[in-house]
């Protein structure tokens, strides 16, 4: 066994544990050599940029899915890829995450937008007054009676009596448990429309959501997304990382929006930054060990890959995040499956090969 760094080992289960058994489970099914483990990030409307990443991903043969993990937009998008693919295959995928994301981009009205011309829409100046306004009141106060019109959305497009039963991905939907902070994810065979809209309830707009009495808020606040049960729960090497937020910022916040802005977007990818922090470690540390167990092997199998949106302008405000127009939601999906196509005719023949991440990014 490997001296591992104090800070890795919390990563990792003990050798007795629940989970160190279940990742020898999944060592006695190979995965496929093009199967991948899917973690989506969320970021409100700027999810339909994953929208646009996975549609390039369904259009290729080559690439076939065991577990996606998400929180907030990232659960949206994975929970109706699935049902999706339940019904109708890749075919049938593509369309939900379509019917979803055009339903979604008609809930705004258009009074709150102001266009300059060309793909530069946002919200106008009163909406952003209106925001601002509200932010002084709770949501009860503003929403006494709990309208949430994504609940109606997600009755109407997702089967999850039949999605429990027959789900052709593991599912795990991230949520944050209010009073504790720890991080619940929701399997595939218990989820409900409720566990989906935790995942997505961002506290200032919409009504806490309780679960058997537990009350819980955005997944993001406690990962966005997920990464360590796609390594524990799934036998599937490859690891794609598609991510709403840059990893670098090239500029320094100074005004008071720059900085809650920041505030705000380390605040919820601080959990996984730190997660992909200790995966480099334990690799590192795995990589020069001579006597290699089960875990040890595992760890040094894994591979990451990454589709990310950085220099996107489109993505660098925090008000676009609810920008759900459906201009705007479909340049994001182009941009996304844009994306996709690149890192597929870059990296697809890496899937079951070799990592195609530099995993030491995550150390400096």
């Amino acid at each position: 066994m490997i001296d591992l760094p104090t800070s890795a080992r919390r990563l990792l289960p003990s050798v007795g544990s629940r989970l160190f058994k279940r990742l020898w489970r999944t060592r006695l099914s190979p995965p496929s050599p093009a199967r991948l483990n899917l973690a989506l990030q969320g970021g409100g409307a700027h999810g339909a940029f994953t929208w646009g990443v996975l549609d390039a991903l369904l259009q290729d043969p080559r690439m076939h899915f065991e577990g996606i993990s998400g929180s907030s937009a990232g659960a949206m998008n994975a929970v109706v890829m699935a049902q999706g693919w339940m019904t109708g295959g890749r075919d049938g995928a593509r369309e939900a995450l379509a019917q979803f994301w055009t339903e979604v981009s008609q809930q705004l009205p258009w009074g709150m937008l102001t266009t300059g011309g060309g793909d530069a829409i946002s919200l106008s100046p009163a909406t952003k007054m209106l925001a601002q306004w509200a932010g002084f009141f709770s949501p009860t106060e503003l929403n006494p009676l709990a309208i949430n019109p994504l609940r109606s959305l997600l009755k109407r497009q997702i089967d999850f009596e039949r999605l429990r039963a027959e789900s052709p991905f593991k599912l795990f939907v991230g949520a944050t448990q209010v009073n504790t902070g720890k991080l619940r994810l929701f399997r595939e065979h218990e989820l409900t429309v409720d566990m989906l809209l935790a995942s997505a309830c961002l506290p200032k707009i919409h009504h806490t959501v309780e679960i058997d009495g537990e009350p819980y808020w955005d997944g993001g606040f406690a990962a966005n997304p997920a990464v360590f049960p796609l390594f524990y729960d799934c036998a599937a090497g490859d690891v794609l990382l598609v991510l709403l937020a840059p990893l670098k910022h090239q500029g320094t916040p100074h005004t008071k929006d720059e900085i809650e802005a920041r505030m705000e977007e380390l605040g919820f990818k601080a959990h996984f930054m730190r997660e992909m922090q200790m995966f480099a470690r334990t690799q590192d540390a795995v990589h020069v060990t001579q006597h290699q167990g089960p875990l040890e092997q595992r760890l040094q199998s894994v591979r990451f890959h990454m589709i990310d949106s950085s220099n996107l302008e489109s993505l660098q405000r925090r008000e676009t995040k609810m920008l759900a127009h459906a201009p705007f939601l479909n340049l994001l999906h182009d941009q996304g499956l844009l994306r996709g196509q690149q890192w597929l005719d870059a990296h697809a023949g890496a899937v079951g090969q070799r990592t195609t991440v530099d995993m030491q990014q995550w150390l400096v």
